[in-house]
């Protein structure tokens, strides 16, 4: 970026200032009181995304047979919304009432109320009492986590069950449960899977054939992965064979992020991370995500805290595995709660940045691009030339349009920096500016970078490439500070 002049910075917007967004952040964990909500609902409301994922805590919430306080549930809820916020339900875990080894589990994380007919009727009646007390604030409902990880869908200590009598299992558990939704609230809309394992198609088409397609709006998927090259194209299966049951079910990313910290644990634990990596990895996902399509893409997560996704009651080392994919940072007390002065990360301003861009109905759009190789002072005297550089037009919701792009390097081992030169044809060249959406930071092109085509073409001319997405803004609507 030393060639280019820097000329202001993407104006930030918060929760408030925005009718909806498909960008949305997790909130998960505070059944288990991981981290104080209070010290995170303003800076959550600041990114300027809507959409918050939450978990009802079955466990906390019925202590006693038939009674359910919703109290600390609602407290969160109110106060997402008072923000601005929209918050989002998933219906999770098990509840040591009912299920055996719910009472071993820490949180009661991953245990299904299906062995019996009296925990499956008890959940049941559960969901019913949660969807009552909420659908007037909260429209949709997601049923249960990650359903097809050993860590999330247990029965027996220790046992290792065969994943598609999983697959079944789940299958008539979420389409009971849709059915139970759509009874108690019309309107409400309900999701389904939250599959960290979206790319095994076997899984999700052996769930399907349980007739659950039938009940539910939405399918989320989780796609944790150091290696973007597939995501799109995984997210196109994902869609393609919900299609072969119900082509009405949208797509929703539930759960996806990057560690900061390469001592963190849970998904993509024991890797170099840092915070540069993450946000790279961070904007990269998010990106594909919108450009395929999906209803709205929620970054996980808020904060960095404890995975606990195999703790064992009475056995706190079990549970004191920290994961780090917070875009906010925090110190952590003898027990795993997130403590001490809650800090934004690098991610947290480029995920900021990317919110106040792509607020509204900002999606996918087309319009001629074309790569071209030139001489160039930067690298080996010549252009990009990589089968890895990745690229995607969008429309923003305030009419300018866009081209996003970077090289997708290895994230955890290489990083790239170049130059590359694209002809673009149909958008307004008045007005053409470059954003770093790492820091949200806007620059001017050097005038010998903008070559006119004629017609309404214009030559980008060996203008910076990195492993981290930049994007070319056409058009005078996006205001800077």
């Amino acid at each position: 970026m030393e060639r280019l002049q820097k000329i202001g910075k993407i104006i930030p917007k918060s929760a408030k200032e925005i009718s909806h967004s498909r960008l949305g952040i997790g909130f998960e964990k505070l059944d288990r009181d991981v981290f104080d909500p209070n010290k995170a609902y303003d800076k959550v409301a600041r990114i300027g995304l809507k959409k918050v994922r939450i978990q009802s805590g079955w466990m906390k919430t019925e202590k006693e047979k038939g009674v359910y306080d919703f109290a600390w549930l609602d407290r969160i809820v109110d106060a997402l919304l008072s923000r601005g916020l929209e918050p989002w339900m998933c219906l999770c875990y098990g509840n040591p009432l009912y299920t055996d080894l719910a009472t071993r589990v820490y949180g009661a994380v991953g245990c299904p109320p299906v062995q019996t007919e009296e925990e499956m009727q008890a959940w049941l009646r559960y969901v019913e009492a949660t969807v009552k007390h909420f659908a007037d604030r909260i429209e949709l409902f997601e049923i249960w986590n990650e359903p097809d990880c050993a860590y999330s869908w247990k029965h027996y200590d220790g046992e290792v069950r065969d994943l598609m009598q999983n697959a079944y299992e789940y299958g008539v558990f979420a389409r009971e449960t849709a059915k139970l939704i759509r009874r108690v609230s019309p309107k409400s809309k309900i999701c389904a899977f939250a599959s960290v394992g979206v790319g095994d198609l076997a899984f999700i088409n052996r769930a399907l054939a349980t007739g659950m397609g039938d009940y539910i709006d939405y399918a989320s998927y989780h796609c944790y992965s150091p290696f973007d090259a597939d995501r799109i194209r995984t997210i196109r299966n994902f869609r393609d064979i919900l299609g072969l049951y119900n082509p009405k079910i949208g797509i929703i990313q539930g759960e996806s992020g990057a560690q900061s910290d390469s001592r963190g644990s849970g998904a993509m634990a024991h890797f170099s991370w840092n915070r540069d990596k993450q946000t790279k990895l961070m904007l990269r996902m998010l990106l594909q995500d919108l450009y395929a399509g999906v209803e709205f893409t929620s970054y996980f997560s808020t904060m960095d805290m404890i995975e606990a996704l195999n703790g064992r009651v009475g056995d706190r080392a079990s549970y004191l595995d920290y994961g780090y994919f917070g875009v906010i940072s925090a110190d952590f007390d003898e027990d795993g709660r997130a403590t001490g002065t809650y800090s934004e990360k690098k991610s947290y301003y480029a995920l900021s940045a990317l919110a106040s861009l792509f607020c509204g109905d900002a999606k996918a759009h087309i319009f001629p691009v074309a790569r071209e190789y030139l001489p160039s002072v930067r690298v080996n005297g010549r252009d990009c030339e990589d089968n890895t550089v990745q690229d995607y037009c969008f429309r923003l919701d305030n009419g300018d349009t866009a081209l996003v792009y970077w090289n997708a390097t290895p994230i955890l081992t290489t990083t790239y920096e170049g130059t590359i030169t694209y002809s673009v044809y149909g958008q307004d060249n008045k007005n053409v500016r470059l954003v770093d959406l790492s820091t949200g930071d806007v620059y001017a092109f050097l005038e010998e970078m903008l070559n006119d085509q004629m017609d309404g073409g214009i030559r980008l001319r060996n203008i910076p490439i990195t492993d981290t997405p930049l994007m070319v803004l056409f058009g005078d609507n996006t205001k800077i500070g």
